[in-house]
């Protein structure tokens, strides 16, 4: 039988510890460093790691890193890094907020962010280390001619339904409106 806490996990987090664990193998792939012997959550709280991966896929865009000092000092190196990843061209709609993962709140955010950092490095021709997830799209523009675009005007999009038959003709729904005057 489940636990209330694993019910819970399952529902209220969107954590995927398979998710988890490629996202740390590919970071420590990266940065040439194992985790320490903590939770992943535990081991990216303080930013450090963060920082040292967007040093690694593009020298110096965080200048300096703080390996010491208190909540603050730590604090800034998420703030740093959101920088850098915006920066370095990670949409900022797949960003963590740094109580995301400062409170653990939603590590899951911050597993989606490191994917996308691996999806934007694809874009990086300078990045010659491993990726991490799919190759992201390339444009598909596609040309039309005069005519064909003419063509499209006259038919009418199935989504929009039929103009064949349709009527409102037999449909009250609801009483009918009664006016009473002299009340």
């Amino acid at each position: 039988m489940k636990s209330a806490f694993l019910i819970w996990f399952q529902v209220a987090g969107k954590r995927d510890p398979e998710q988890e664990k490629e996202a740390q193998a590919w970071i420590e792939a990266v940065i040439g460093e194992r985790f320490p012997p903590v939770p992943y959550e535990i081991a990216l709280r303080d930013g450090i790691i963060l920082c040292k991966l967007m040093n690694r896929l593009c020298p110096g865009i965080i200048s300096k890193i703080n390996t010491s000092g208190g909540d603050y000092k730590m604090m800034d190196n998420l703030s740093q890094f959101q920088k850098a990843c915006v920066r370095y061209g990670v949409p900022d709609v797949d960003l963590f907020q740094s109580t995301d993962l400062w409170d653990q709140k939603n590590i899951a955010a911050v597993t989606i962010t490191i994917f996308a950092i691996g999806r934007t490095a694809y874009k990086h021709p300078e990045w010659k280390g491993p990726w991490l997830g799919p190759r992201p799209s390339e444009e598909n523009k596609r040309e039309f001619t005069e005519q064909q675009l003419r063509a499209g005007e006259a038919i009418i999009g199935l989504q929009a339904g039929t103009n064949k038959g349709a009527t409102q003709a037999g449909q009250n729904f609801g009483a009918s409106r009664k006016i009473i005057l002299g009340k």
